[in-house]
């Protein structure tokens, strides 16, 4: 989509029942497929014997493999139910987050719901739509005009790739991708009741190898293997 202007704060990010809806699809019939598929997979891939399933295998058969959708404004997380997906409520009891994470001076980090409900008071330090600097140089042109729509900074890292400057600290886009994927993780976690590892991640079909493995390395970060990264 178009790049946001300043109407694209957080404070201007209800959760319609429309936004809900579009959200969800990715959510639901296409990580179904994917998850269903990944399980086949892997059960393919075991050995004919059958007598030694690895780690891996067990627990995808099991229907231990999440599917995140990590959107630019909402992200999911749905479990295998049969043939089908379940989204998962999070803690506030909605299907979809908010992709926004804040920090507060104080040190404590929000994700989703929290973060947004502060942002008005706080928005140097609200990160929001931060997907769109994955895998991007700071000085690649789409990144140059999004960063005079945001209010906080987008700055250079060390290699030259877009990064944003919290209160003087310099975090990578997938630093910031990982809270909202923890934050996901920890919404299965607490459904199944036991830890999950393995994931299934979407990402815009737009996405060059750069940042789908940057989407990758954000998921590791956040405690997560990827076992396909598929398109929205």
């Amino acid at each position: 989509g178009d790049l946001p202007g300043r109407s694209s704060h957080p404070r201007a990010l209800p959760l319609t029942r429309v936004r809900v809806s579009q959200a969800l699809k990715p959510g639901a019939a296409m990580l179904s497929r994917s998850l269903a598929l990944t399980r086949r997979a892997t059960a393919v891939a075991a050995p004919a014997s059958r007598r030694h399933f690895s780690r891996t295998a067990a627990m995808a058969a099991s229907g231990d493999v999440i599917g995140i959708d990590l959107g630019t404004t909402n992200s999911c997380v749905a479990i295998m139910e049969g043939k089908s997906a379940r989204v998962i409520e999070n803690s506030e009891g909605a299907r979809t987050t908010p992709s926004v994470v804040a920090m507060l001076p104080d040190g404590e980090r929000l994700v989703g719901t929290p973060a947004v409900r502060q942002a008005v008071r706080n928005p140097e330090n609200t990160l929001f739509a931060t997907k769109r600097l994955i895998g991007r140089k700071a000085n690649d042109p789409q990144i140059k005009h999004f960063k005079d729509t945001v209010p906080y900074k987008i700055v250079p890292d060390a290699q030259g790739d877009a990064a944003v400057e919290v209160m003087g600290n310099v975090y990578s886009p997938e630093q910031i991708a990982s809270y909202v994927l923890t934050k996901m993780k920890e919404t299965a976690d607490g459904f199944l009741g036991r830890p999950v590892k393995q994931a299934v991640v979407t990402v815009p079909a737009y996405f060059n190898q750069n940042q789908r493995q940057a989407t990758k390395d954000a998921a590791k970060i956040a405690g997560l293997d990827v076992l396909r990264i598929i398109n929205e």
